[in-house]
């Protein structure tokens, strides 16, 4: 079987820094969009009896911040 252009011929995939940045940096963008959805969802809740809704929905908003940070430190040591 002839080997796919993508691929060394270990069968490892080529590594393309420019391509991972690109991506890399596209996921940071769509989960810190996503993060700001999430913390809107809770807004409606605060200052009511379901507060419990408020403070699981801040801690999914949290998690996702910590993403979109782990996703630019993958792409400042990617670009190193």
């Amino acid at each position: 079987m002839a080997s796919s252009p993508d691929h060394r011929s270990s069968g490892s995939p080529r590594i393309d820094p420019a391509h991972a940045l690109a991506e890399l940096s596209v996921m940071a963008d769509t989960v810190d969009r996503v993060r700001d959805r999430v913390g809107a969802i809770a807004e409606p809740f605060l200052g009511t009896e379901r507060e419990d809704v408020v403070a699981v929905v801040h801690e999914a908003e949290r998690q996702l911040r910590i993403a979109v940070r782990t996703l630019h430190r993958a792409i400042k040591t990617l670009d190193r």
